[in-house]
């Protein structure tokens, strides 16, 4: 959304939970407005009317999910300085470690999101081992602070041990993954950076530990 532009986000069956990516933004909504920043993040359930004006040039990533009547809106400040917990987590260790905020964390009222932010390491692997969860979840990667030449690659594959395809993402760049695994790593020189919209197939597996590992691919194994 260009500097000084209003559009107005509402969606009548869906639940929505967006972050910025880049610029800022004032929220208004019900006779009060909110401004927030790069990484701030907010959540819609459907039904539900905000307005957004961008103060900078606006770039932000939202997912959307069945609504089932569970969740109001609210809005979350990313803030990496916060200790280990809840919403700031470390997943993994070296070569694979990244550092996550969730956005949308299980524990707080949705109906079927969960959504968060992704910062991989310096040329290393996010989403590793490969794991998969299409019986309960379907997944989006939306990539960000990828700008060339830099890149990353997304890896996709169906069947345990069996890579298939490798896509070259940058930012702007979404993949879908309905099924199967979806590990990912970049180049030397650049860390693959996304927002991640998980969308659980019934209100029951919303949860976000339901990842079945690639047993070729465990941790630790060489």
């Amino acid at each position: 959304l260009p500097a000084g532009e209003t559009t107005v986000l509402r969606n009548d069956t869906l639940e929505m939970s967006a972050v910025v990516v880049s610029g800022r933004v004032v929220l208004a909504k019900d006779g009060s407005e909110q401004e927030l920043g790069r990484f701030d993040s907010f959540y819609l359930p459907a039904g539900c009317e905000v307005r957004v004006r961008a103060l900078d040039e606006l770039f932000l990533f939202a997912g959307g999910a069945v609504y089932e009547g569970v969740g109001e809106f609210f809005t979350r400040r990313c803030d990496l300085s916060l200790p280990l917990g809840a919403w700031h987590q470390v997943h993994g260790t070296p070569p694979y470690e990244r550092e996550v905020f969730m956005t949308l964390d299980q524990a707080t009222p949705a109906s079927r999101l969960i959504t968060g932010l992704t910062w991989g390491r310096n040329g290393g692997w996010t989403s590793w081992p490969p794991h998969q969860h299409e019986a309960d979840l379907e997944e989006v990667y939306c990539y960000f602070d990828l700008e060339p030449p830099r890149f990353g690659l997304h890896l996709s594959y169906r069947e345990s041990g069996l890579p298939e395809a490798a896509h070259l993402v940058s930012t702007g760049d979404c993949v879908i993954a309905p099924r199967g695994y979806h590990p990912t790593v970049g180049i030397p020189g650049a860390r693959n950076s996304y927002f991640w919209v998980l969308a659980a197939r019934s209100r029951a597996s919303r949860r976000y530990d339901l990842a079945v590992e690639d047993p070729h691919y465990r941790a630790g194994d060489s």
